[in-house]
């Protein structure tokens, strides 16, 4: 049986460690953490994440600032925004909530934000960075970030000579992922939805990450003994042993069968979701210990 990776005690371990450093900067710089979230519309599932992550940053110290704007909010409007955000000296990390309404385009309002006040890692200077191996002064996205945190748990930071399979290729999460286990010195291969007979190339997987988003996918026969397998999938499937009309979570991987097999796997949920937005907390206090001219904490 595998060593199931509790996503709630890693994450609460990466939570006290940016306290630790959120009051260091303050006792050293004068310095608070500013962490800026943007939400636009009524969204019930945006509305709790942003919740959720505005906790977390007072629990962490930080000033937690948040803009909830109507859903007629315009793009200008909300481009205007995101520009007085980057010029405000005390906001270190910039977040804009998605989904946004269906008449606002993400993407310019991502590249808008000041690379190193994107605490998300999308913007593609920060794309760029990590693709070149520059993690000193990038912003990495959080949920690849959090899963590394796990496999360096397991293997240590270097993963020379050892095999490792994304599925998935997402610019979210599937390629980032594959560059953090490259600069880590891993064999990496990516896979995808149209890779041809695809459990071959995981079984060769001394590392498996799943990301693509199909529900329980992942089965025993697809797993090499021995191996670390991180699951990315959130899928909600009907649970009828529950009750008419209810539902559970379930990851990319077949967790029961699969962990029979592993050596250590992450379950859904409690693996690498809760680790999202300790990476964020993480991201804020590295972008504001930059932002003082001081070395940045690691994480």
């Amino acid at each position: 049986m595998a060593d199931i990776i509790d996503g709630k005690q890693v994450a609460a371990s990466v939570t006290a460690a940016v306290k630790t450093a959120a009051l260091a900067l303050q006792q050293q710089r004068g310095v608070t953490t500013g962490l800026a979230v943007v939400i636009v519309g009524d969204d019930p599932a945006s509305h709790t994440y942003v919740a959720a992550k505005s906790r977390m940053a007072k629990e962490c110290g930080f000033n937690s600032v948040q803009h909830t704007l109507p859903a007629q909010t315009t793009q200008e409007e909300l481009a205007a925004l995101v520009r007085m955000l980057n010029d405000d000296d005390a906001i270190h990390g910039i977040l804009v909530q998605l989904p946004l309404p269906g008449h606002l385009d993400p993407e310019p309002l991502i590249q808008a934000i000041r690379p190193e006040k994107d605490v998300d890692g999308l913007h593609v200077i920060n794309a760029g960075k990590l693709a070149t191996g520059d993690l000193a002064t990038g912003l990495v996205s959080c949920t690849p970030a959090g899963a590394m945190v796990f496999v360096r748990q397991v293997h240590g930071a270097d993963l020379s000579g050892l095999n490792a399979v994304v599925i998935g290729r997402s610019n979210l999460f599937g390629k980032p992922m594959a560059q953090l286990l490259l600069h880590a010195n891993a064999t990496v291969t990516i896979t995808h939805s149209r890779t041809r007979d695809l459990p071959s190339f995981c079984r060769n997987a001394d590392i498996l990450v799943a990301a693509v988003g199909r529900p329980e996918m992942v089965k025993a026969d697809w797993v090499k003994p021995g191996a670390t397998v991180i699951d990315v999938g959130i899928n909600r499937i009907p649970a009828p042993e529950r009750g008419e009309g209810k539902t559970r979570l379930v990851g990319d991987v077949a967790f029961a069968e699969c962990a029979d097999l592993a050596a250590a796997i992450t379950p859904v949920p409690g693996g690498v979701g809760p680790m999202t937005i300790a990476m964020l907390m993480a991201n804020t206090v590295i972008a504001a210990h930059r932002a003082s001219g001081l070395t940045p904490p690691t994480f």
